[in-house]
């Protein structure tokens, strides 16, 4: 009896992990895959059906990162300072994202001119990706559009908490607000 217990638990064993392998095909990860990630609150994911959709963060501004050759070689202060915060932003979500195995789930609230969609964006534990940011200091709240922010109560708590412990870009007193830096210098 005892030599058949042996090789029935490895069999059980074999066909347990076996069956835990292809349960992503039976139960398919939730959430929309994370293909692309611009900049600290630009992002492409593939959704459900294969489409690429371009997702603007809902709610907040992140710091701008280089886009061009031209302002990758800037040696301005105003961009060497924007750029750099931009950077630790986009770093950021990237590893938000690849905590959450680069699956995020999409709450779309509008779309904006250049047709991306605008959405409060969160990982797979719920997790709300712009209180994050905002909290440690690497994006602001982007108070134009709040009224179409589900969120916006966390959202101000988040920012309110970053700047009162003067996290981020809160402790740099050079630190020029994206929106008003697109508007000087782009």
């Amino acid at each position: 009896m005892e030599k058949l217990i042996k090789p029935l638990i490895w069999f059980c064993a074999a066909i347990l992990i076996l069956s835990l392998m292809g349960c992503d095909r039976i139960f398919p990860p939730s959430g929309d895959v994370v293909e692309r990630i611009s900049d600290g609150d630009t992002l492409t994911v593939k959704d459900a059906k294969g489409n690429n959709i371009t997702v603007r963060f809902a709610c907040m501004d992140a710091p701008e990162v280089p886009h061009s050759k031209k302002e990758r070689e800037s040696k301005r202060a105003s961009d060497r300072n924007q750029f750099s915060w931009g950077a630790k932003a986009q770093e950021r979500v990237q590893e938000l994202v690849k905590q959450s195995s680069d699956r995020v789930t999409l709450n779309i609230t509008d779309s904006d001119r250049y047709g991306r969609k605008v959405a409060e964006v969160r990982l797979k534990n719920g997790t709300l990706v712009q209180q994050v940011l905002l909290r440690e200091g690497l994006a602001k709240a982007y108070r134009p559009y709040l009224n179409k922010c589900p969120s916006r109560d966390l959202v101000e708590q988040a920012e309110a908490e970053a700047k009162q412990e003067k996290r981020g870009v809160w402790s740099d007193a050079k630190f020029i607000n994206p929106w008003e830096y697109r508007s000087l210098y782009k």
